[in-house]
């Protein structure tokens, strides 16, 4: 996690034709009241999603950039505001920090591309572990996924599959796990295993 002072950069690099020598990196901080990059994925776009410890989900669209992004002021990484979007998790904020924050946390992201999960393509899921939930934006908006049962899904990794792109909703799904190393302190105790979970979203309740 970063510092409020060091809030954490996304950095690209042209590398050029001699890497060693030649590579120009564009820095970008994220806007005020945000910070501390937690993982990163890329949809087909071009479009840079990530999730922040002050408790958002954020993207980087560069071609939203109006003015340079080298010379004088490059290296503050603060060029291109208008290339940043934050969206807030759910959730209470701490005492005294930022509203427009959450005390909702997550570990990684990973942009579902080819709408395996059925929320759309380019949809970017967050391993929200501080909430014990799968955080997806979808059209500019939150959604929450939870695992009702049993508690405890302590998450911090999600992958999709499409086993058969024929099957509708039932040839494909993400995959995600509990990443928790006490399992011992949920409920069971120690006859508690490691969980893997397959989650699909139906078309409809009825859908079969």
């Amino acid at each position: 996690f970063g510092r409020l002072d060091q809030p954490g950069y996304l950095i690209r690099l042209v590398p050029g034709p001699n890497p060693s020598e030649t590579t120009l990196a564009e820095v970008y901080v994220p806007p005020e009241g945000a910070w501390s990059p937690r993982g990163i994925d890329m949809d087909l776009n071009g479009v840079v999603w990530v999730p922040l410890a002050s408790g958002h989900i954020a993207s980087f669209d560069r071609r939203k950039c109006k003015g340079p992004l080298n010379g004088p002021g490059a290296a503050s990484g603060k060029l291109c505001p208008e290339g940043w979007t934050l969206y807030r998790m759910p959730g209470p904020q701490f005492k005294g920090m930022d509203p427009s924050g959450s005390a909702n946390h997550a570990y990684y992201i990973w942009v579902d591309r080819y709408n395996t999960l059925g929320l759309g393509a380019n949809v970017p899921i967050a391993s929200a572990n501080g909430a014990e939930s799968l955080l997806a934006v979808v059209d500019g908006k939150m959604v929450d996924l939870r695992v009702p049962y049993p508690l405890g899904f302590n998450t911090k990794l999600v992958d999709g599959r499409i086993d058969d792109p024929n099957a509708g909703w039932k040839g494909k799904g993400l995959w995600t796990m509990s990443g928790t190393r006490t399992v011992f302190h949920n409920e069971g105790g120690t006859q508690n295993q490691p969980k893997v979970y397959k989650v699909q979203i139906r078309p409809n309740p009825l859908a079969n």
